[in-house]
């Protein structure tokens, strides 16, 4: 079988050829650029699974405890109002919220406006003292 090529096509060992034979600005371009996707690939690969990882429900030193009578009641809060959607902190039928850096006011602003398909929480349902303390417990759960 005879099979027709481009003239742009390399043929099997042709395109080695050519690198050889390149000036020595664009051989060490393509060869640098051939090596960082043979090593680096592999790297971003793994940062990229590192990145996707789901994050535990309790924080990196181990089960979340708190002494804070502040943080306790952020808890319960939390697991009256939160937790259906946002298990643990993790995500469900909400997003993850015990990994975003989100300051305590853009959490207020959410909870009471419910951004996105989130509802909103008016005063009626989380008191301000309440929504305080719910901030303060997230904060203490990253």
């Amino acid at each position: 079988m005879n099979h027709h090529r481009p003239p742009n096509c390399f043929t099997p060992g042709q395109s080695t050829r050519a690198l050889a034979e390149a000036p020595p600005g664009i051989r060490s371009f393509a060869q640098r650029w051939i090596l960082s996707i043979v090593f680096l690939g592999p790297v971003a690969a793994v940062l990229a699974g590192c990145a996707a990882a789901a994050r535990r429900e309790e924080p990196l030193v181990g089960e979340f405890t708190s002494t804070d009578p502040h943080v306790i009641e952020g808890q319960r809060v939390f697991m009256a109002r939160c937790h259906q959607c946002h298990p643990g902190g993790r995500a469900g039928l909400g997003p993850g919220i015990n990994d975003k850096p989100l300051p305590g006011p853009l959490i207020k602003l959410q909870v009471r406006k419910g951004l996105g398909a989130m509802p909103a929480f008016d005063e009626a349902r989380i008191s301000d003292a309440q929504l305080d303390r719910l901030v303060k417990y997230l904060a203490a759960l990253k």
